[in-house]
């Protein structure tokens, strides 16, 4: 047999493990302790990302639940043209943090992380970390004010100092419920954090 057609051959089984590398959408993404129940990696990467820019994996975790409801492939709908026909997509953001392609950059010559994808969720996480890092230099905001740091996050660090939020009352009602999820976040992962930090330390 050729090695065209045994490579022919594996690849089913090339393309089926590379489509398994994206995690599937949580079943219950109201619920952080069942998040990171279903999805091992994830607590582990949202920890070191809290944890290497100040931040903490409540506020991290909100903002996806914001952006993306933890969809990998996420990004915005089309718009329409003659309100029928999909036409091109508002922004280029995308994948778990809807990081648009310039911001990505800037990130990922930041932080050195040039192979960083934003499909995968430790990068998304570190990306929004990095942004949560920024803000508080730039805007003064507290690490853990999830409500303005999304603020923040939407508009720029630019938009945020010129307030132009201010004229956006969807967008308060939006970072007020980002400020929300978080602190439910906070309050599950309270009762369940114990056990993940010891699947973090190799303890079992």
């Amino acid at each position: 047999m050729s090695h065209f057609l045994t490579f022919g051959g594996l690849a089913p089984v090339i393309l089926l493990l590379l489509a398994g590398c994206t995690a599937k959408q949580p079943a219950d993404i109201s619920n952080v302790c069942e998040i990171f129940k279903e999805q091992r990696g994830w607590y582990k990467a949202s920890s070191k990302a809290a944890s290497r820019w100040g931040t903490t994996v409540p506020v991290i975790m909100a903002f996806m639940h914001q952006e993306s409801s933890f969809r990998a492939k996420a990004k915005p709908p089309r718009k329409k043209i003659l309100w029928i026909f999909p036409g091109p997509r508002p922004a280029s953001a995308k994948g778990y943090a809807q990081a648009i392609d310039g911001t990505w950059d800037n990130y990922r010559k930041s932080s050195g992380r040039w192979g960083a994808d934003r499909n995968n969720f430790k990068d998304a996480a570190d990306f929004i970390g990095w942004y949560i890092d920024q803000s508080a230099k730039k805007n003064g905001i507290a690490k853990t004010d999830a409500e303005k740091l999304y603020l923040s996050y939407h508009e720029g660090q630019g938009g945020y100092a010129k307030a132009t939020y201010s004229s956006k009352p969807w967008l308060i009602k939006v970072a007020a419920k980002v400020g929300k999820q978080s602190e439910a976040y906070s309050r599950q992962l309270a009762g369940c954090e114990r056990r993940f930090k010891k699947r973090f330390f190799g303890l079992f």
